[in-house]
């Protein structure tokens, strides 16, 4: 419904069209006549001097304005237009009728705050309570570094659908809740390497996420499984297939994957978590790798779920070309308090 100020005042045209056309009768002149059919359509077009077209009544005789962009409730703060500060713009997609419409968390705050930084950055953030999801930055995909851990995790347990082997149970827990490299290598081997993963993310619903075909490549001294490739949008659907119900994953490997994320060792906390008070459910996975041999060109990424203080979202921050990794941490950990406050 929108403001007073939105609705036409009906009863006062109408008193309007009444006087013009009585002083017509009164007069009994033809010019009289036409003078008062001229006040009459002057009433109807409104002071603007265009027909009020900007109004539609509803069922129970209120009036909304008519969205003529073709874009959701909720977009006016990220309607996909350049900032005026030359940085990126938000776009915003998927608010089912009905639910109520978030403000959008990656607005001008954030727009100009990252047009100040280093590197590219990749936001989504999607609001478990409405459905809504919206994206900053564009281009293409980023270098994943360790958040693929995730993605081998739940193709693991996809794999292991009557449980886990007390080996694989001990190397899931090195690889999410402390990063450990060779955990991770030891699983993407066991789950199939690229093409297991593949498979698992076809079931999964990701559809711009290219796993690395190699392990050791040439000219790169780090994991290989570090430089498969996603969108900030995959990663969010990979989060939602552990986080609600209905996907590629039972209630039994969801529970177990977010018991492992919601673990992660204290120093790896950032970025997602940034901003969030304590007594807030936060279970993320975050990567950093050097792409470069000098350590200037850093892949800085967080993706997780928030849940508590009136919140429930879910958010995703692929960043690359930051100078250090502290740089890249600073740049997602301002980010992710942005979007916390904005969506309180």
């Amino acid at each position: 419904m929108g403001a007073d100020w939105d609705r036409p005042d009906l009863s006062r045209r109408s008193a309007r069209r009444t006087s013009a056309l009585t002083a017509a009768r009164g007069a009994g002149g033809v010019v009289v006549l036409v003078v008062a059919l001229g006040i009459l359509y002057l009433a109807f077009r409104g002071p603007s001097g265009h027909p009020s077209a900007s109004v539609a009544t509803t069922g129970s005789g209120g009036a909304v304005p008519v969205n003529t962009s073709g874009k959701g409730a909720g977009n006016a703060a990220g309607s996909g237009a350049p900032t005026a500060s030359g940085g990126p713009a938000a776009t915003t997609t998927g608010h089912p009728a009905g639910s109520s419409s978030a403000a959008n968390p990656l607005g001008p705050s954030v727009q100009a705050y990252l047009a100040g930084r280093t590197g590219k950055v990749q936001v989504a953030v999607y609001d478990l309570a409405t459905g809504q999801e919206w994206s900053l930055g564009d281009g293409a995909p980023q270098a994943e570094a360790s958040i693929v851990k995730l993605d081998i995790l739940e193709t693991l347990l996809t794999q292991r659908p009557s449980g886990l082997t007390s080996s694989d149970d001990s190397l899931a827990h090195q690889m999410i809740e402390d990063s450990d490299n060779n955990a991770a290598t030891s699983l993407w081997d066991a789950v199939g390497g690229s093409a297991g993963i593949r498979t698992y993310n076809a079931k999964a619903g990701l559809s711009q996420t290219t796993p690395s075909t190699c392990v050791q490549c040439p000219n790169f001294p780090w994991p290989g499984w570090g430089l498969t490739t996603t969108t900030p949008e995959d990663q969010i659907t990979l989060l939602r297939r552990v986080v609600q119900a209905g996907g590629p994953l039972d209630a039994t490997a969801r529970s177990y994957a977010l018991s492992l994320l919601e673990n992660v060792t204290d120093s790896q906390r950032w970025g997602v978590s940034g901003g969030v008070p304590a007594g807030v459910t936060v279970a993320l996975k975050n990567g950093w790798l050097p792409l470069d041999a000098a350590n200037q060109d850093w892949q800085i990424n967080s993706v997780g779920w928030v849940s508590g203080g009136g919140r429930d979202y879910l958010l995703a921050m692929l960043s690359t070309g930051n100078p250090s990794e502290q740089y890249g941490i600073d740049t997602l950990d301002s980010v992710g308090s942005m979007v916390w406050h904005a969506l309180g």
